[in-house]
């Protein structure tokens, strides 16, 4: 598998869509039956020509000011975070610099960023940078190896929090705004869409992520993006931007985001408690389930998560879920496979109860 290096932001790229671009076709073909070449317009060809352009191009300027106001809204909620991180026992330092994104949790101010742009360095060589010019220092770090995601606590007047939204909502071909410092270059604005969902087992560098469920885009990706925030046309924040895929090192056209739906228990859990407690099944799975082992059982295709056994005394074992059992759906959500039952576990609350749906003697 191949190992992905661990910057991220989001590509900008001229995407023009629906009645948006078939009027801009039309501008095009305005163009094209025009006479040519261009020095024999007529005066009164060029006076029509520039009115059928600003007509065609009122739409476009429409969809592009829905950019500009999530962008704006972004502007004060986004923050450039240096960390003076200590690399080995002799005492070397290296400077890493990353994004963030401002929320209210629990009533308390603080930065979402990645685990790793701030892994090895103190709260105290730690530097936020608002959009104004402010700079923090937090107050309280918290962080989850599992996700790759930190919490940074900060005190301050006039900061301004984002919203955060629901990204089960987002389908592919969805247009998302990432917003981040590429080489230091601090609220940088990229647009692209949402590529794929639900990308999983990820050889991510050396970052140990345990939970993954990406989102998957098409945005540009440079040094500097990573902990910043991937956003819906609403202006509400729906990942953390946190990986890319790459050979060369530079932008390939394939990134990576934590979706808001697997970080906000995370960060709620990390400012609340301090640490992150997972829930548990209670069941042994089968990743080798495919296609001739879900044909034996009846199944057209292999989806779910075939169980290979159960933990005695385990709320699985308390739920009557049987060793052979396919769980299909878990918490009203249906089950693509093993990995995705272990995030759906992980990320329910201790002690829910829940439903599950199991396929047992080809039916469920």
């Amino acid at each position: 598998m191949k190992r992905l290096p661990s910057d991220v932001v989001c590509r900008g790229r001229s995407v023009h869509t629906g009645r948006a671009a078939l009027l801009a076709i039309a501008a095009l073909v305005a163009l094209g039956s025009a006479k040519s070449p261009a020095q024999d317009l007529t005066p009164a060809d060029r006076t029509r020509i520039y009115g059928e352009l600003e007509r065609d191009s009122a739409e476009i300027e429409r969809f592009a000011g829905v950019l500009k106001k999530v962008a704006l809204l972004a502007k004060e909620t986004v923050v450039h975070i240096e960390a003076d991180k200590d690399v080995s026992s002799s005492g070397r330092h290296v400077e890493e610099a990353g994004s963030g994104v401002l929320v209210e949790i629990g009533g308390r101010n603080c930065v979402v960023t990645n685990r790793h742009v701030i892994r090895g360095a103190s709260a105290e060589r730690i530097k936020i940078r608002l959009a104004d010019g402010r700079e923090l220092r937090p107050d309280k770090v918290w962080t989850d190896e599992d996700t790759d995601l930190a919490v940074l606590a900060v005190e301050g007047k006039n900061i301004v929090a984002a919203r955060l939204g629901d990204s089960d909502r987002l389908d592919i071909g969805d247009m998302v705004l990432a917003v981040g410092s590429p080489f230091g270059l601090s609220h940088s604005v990229t647009f692209g869409i949402i590529s794929a969902r639900n990308r999983r087992n990820l050889a991510l560098g050396d970052s140990g992520l345990k939970y993954q469920d990406f989102l998957q885009t098409d945005a540009s990706i440079n040094p500097g993006n990573s902990g910043g925030p991937l956003l819906n046309l609403r202006g509400e924040v729906v990942g953390i931007n946190t990986a890319i895929a790459t050979e060369s090192g530079k932008n390939e056209g394939i990134g990576f985001a934590i979706p808001s739906n697997m970080v906000a228990p995370v960060v709620r859990q990390l400012v609340e408690n301090g640490r992150v407690q997972r829930a548990f099944l209670g069941v042994n799975l089968d990743s080798r389930f495919g296609v001739a082992a879900a044909s034996r059982l009846g199944l057209k295709r292999p989806f779910g998560a075939l169980v290979k056994d159960v933990i005695s005394r385990s709320p699985a074992d308390a739920g009557k879920i049987l060793a052979g059992d396919v769980i299909v759906r878990f918490n009203e959500k249906k089950v693509d496979d093993d990995t995705h039952l272990v995030n759906l576990v992980a990320l329910t609350p201790v002690g829910s109860e829940v439903p599950v749906v199991v396929y047992r003697e080809k039916k469920e």
